[in-house]
């Protein structure tokens, strides 16, 4: 019998992939409000406040996603490809976005 892809993992793959791109645009946005506001960015802004809180939103998303590749490794008879892929672009979002959050704090 031939293995099938798993569905937890092609969740999990489709989950890390939009959260990443969502998270690029956010960063997009914060560097546009940095930029355009004189002065900067005021922290206590209501797009700040949104910025903050998609940026945790979408971390949070990235968590599920390696919950959920992680319960895909453990499927048996079933292909693991899109459950490691999942895994791997979700913490790679949660590593970039976590060091440019430091970066950007040190500046």
């Amino acid at each position: 019998m031939e293995k099938v892809h798993s569905g937890l993992g092609i969740s999990a793959f489709i989950i890390s992939v939009g959260a990443g791109l969502l998270m690029f645009l956010v960063f997009v946005a914060a560097g546009v409000l940095e930029t355009t506001t004189p002065g900067g960015m005021d922290e206590e802004s209501v797009g700040a406040l949104l910025v903050g809180l998609a940026m945790f939103g979408l971390l949070f998303l990235d968590l599920v996603a390696i919950g959920l590749g992680i319960a895909a490794l453990f499927q048996k008879q079933r292909k693991k490809v899109f459950a490691v892929l999942g895994i791997i672009f979700a913490v790679s979002t949660i590593v970039i976005t976590l060091a440019l959050m430091v970066i950007g704090l040190m500046s």
